[in-house]
């Protein structure tokens, strides 16, 4: 008996924690856990930073997620909960965020990057070919002796 009973408190205290559910898994109302599940895709992890919250498993993604539905379960609108998130975390909260002048790097980098780089290539290019087709110097008597000898040789 001694036995079965330890063995079952064993069995309890490590299947505890597989068994044990986030809180923020789903909101009563299916419309606004469908809302808060997409507001959750255009909110960044700020831990992970390249993945949204719905994606993340880190502990800041999941209390983010429940700042989400506390908010859309509290009848905020999608704009105040993403408003609400940037107030206390900034506009890198956001997936996409808005283009404005503290933003505006965001947004030009990856083109600027990829200007950049074509722009070296094209130079690459341009000076390769430049080197290919330049007019060769016209040989001195001394090379033009030796070139002759050479192929006088071969004969």
């Amino acid at each position: 008996m001694y036995r079965v009973a330890l063995l079952a408190l064993v069995v309890a205290v490590l299947a505890g924690p597989a068994g044990a559910q986030y809180i923020d898994q789903t909101l009563s109302d299916p419309a606004l856990e469908q809302r808060a599940l997409r507001i959750n895709k255009d909110i960044r992890c700020l831990v992970c930073q390249n993945q949204a919250i719905s994606d993340s498993n880190a502990t800041l993604a999941q209390q983010l997620r429940v700042i989400v539905r506390e908010r859309v379960a509290a009848g905020d609108t999608d704009t105040e909960v993403k408003a609400y998130l940037v107030d206390r975390y900034g506009d890198w909260v956001l997936m996409r965020p808005p283009l404005k002048a503290s933003t505006a790097i965001l947004w030009a980098a990856p083109f600027a990057i990829l200007g950049a780089i074509l722009a070296g290539v094209a130079i690459f290019v341009i000076r390769r070919r430049k080197r290919q087709t330049a007019p060769l110097d016209p040989l001195s008597a001394e090379e033009e002796a030796r070139l002759a000898a050479i192929l006088h040789d071969r004969t």
